[in-house]
């Protein structure tokens, strides 16, 4: 089986988990989903430092996918000075199938967002202006970039048009 790496990343608030989440149920069963924050906080309640125990668990975790999951999905904040060295051994492992998005959007537009979800009472805009950290790209050739005028909508058929290529 050819296993395929989707990577979702950008600032907090900005929807990577809902559009991970919506990917892998429309993509089935044994669809893997990896998420920075559940291996990060729930698994490890470890904080988001260089060097965390986190980086070496979601690449051990992704890596277990490949060739017994047909997508592995990887979503996080998964800032490029932690993880970007980790993601770009991934995107090598998985033989450069591999498809990578960032969310770049304004911070206003992220405040929005954020407001809608049910973490709006764990943390506001003061602690989002603390952690926000704009045009973080990982510089790889097929990058792509989601901005504030895409509905989530949008944002789920473009990457299942570009799965399909």
């Amino acid at each position: 089986m050819e296993s395929k790496l989707i990577i979702l990343r950008g600032n907090s608030g900005s929807g990577k988990t809902t559009i991970a989440k919506s990917l892998q149920n429309h993509l089935g069963r044994g669809t893997l989903l990896v998420s920075q924050d559940v291996v990060r906080r729930d698994m490890l309640k470890v904080h988001d430092r260089d060097g965390n125990l986190s980086i070496d668990l979601i690449r051990q975790i992704v890596e277990y996918g490949k060739d017994k999951c047909e997508f592995v999905i990887v979503e996080g904040i998964l800032n490029k000075r932690s993880y970007g060295e980790m993601l770009m051994d991934l995107i090598q492992f998985f033989n450069q199938e591999a498809y990578t998005y960032y969310f770049d959007l304004s911070f206003e537009e992220t405040v929005l967002r954020h407001n809608t979800r049910s973490k709006k009472m764990e943390f506001g805009e003061d602690s989002l202006r603390t952690w926000w950290n704009p045009n973080d790209y990982l510089g790889v050739e097929e990058e792509t970039l989601f901005t504030n005028d895409m509905l989530q909508n949008d944002v789920l058929k473009q990457i299942l048009n570009q799965l399909q290529k």
